[in-house]
């Protein structure tokens, strides 16, 4: 059976509607999906060789804020246990942070990020920034600030 564009489709009939429109192509799960798939090009075109994505947050935030437990770690950086530790290990095998038991609770690992690791993050915040800019050039600085504001409040 035909559909009302022409197309071989269900055998019932059913109208387009605004609640397909905004849960579909419009809604916000597949543009933010599109969002993040162009972010990751951008990513993978400029910084895919050096780090990913969630790499540069967690060594930006050891450079920033010091040594940290890995649950701190992971809450600055807004990353489940399940993604931090595997990550942790691949930045440790590159030598761009050390990780050791913590002195009172041997279970705790305390992270830190080495001069290597700092190295590479200076080397590489400026093609994060120029991602960003990437990302954002089609808009106004007010259009930007609100985007970014907007972002932060839905995540």
């Amino acid at each position: 059976m035909t559909n009302t564009h022409g197309q071989v489709g269900p055998a019932v009939d059913v109208p387009v509607d605004a609640d397909v429109l905004r849960a579909g192509i419009n809604g916000p799960g597949h543009l933010s999906r599109r969002l993040f798939q162009a972010h990751g090009r951008l990513w993978q075109d400029k910084l895919d060789d050096k780090l990913t994505g969630p790499q540069f947050t967690v060594l930006g935030v050891l450079c920033l804020e010091g040594p940290m437990d890995q649950r701190t770690l992971g809450e600055h950086a807004r990353l489940d246990k399940s993604t931090t530790t595997p990550l942790l290990e691949r930045l440790q095998q590159r030598e761009l942070l050390d990780i050791t038991k913590g002195e009172t609770d041997k279970r705790r690992k305390i992270l830190t990020i080495t001069e290597k690791g700092r190295s590479m993050v200076a080397e590489t915040a400026p093609l994060a920034v120029e991602v960003g800019e990437s990302m954002l050039a089609p808009l106004s600085e007010a259009e930007r600030e609100q985007l970014l504001r907007l972002l932060r409040k839905v995540c």
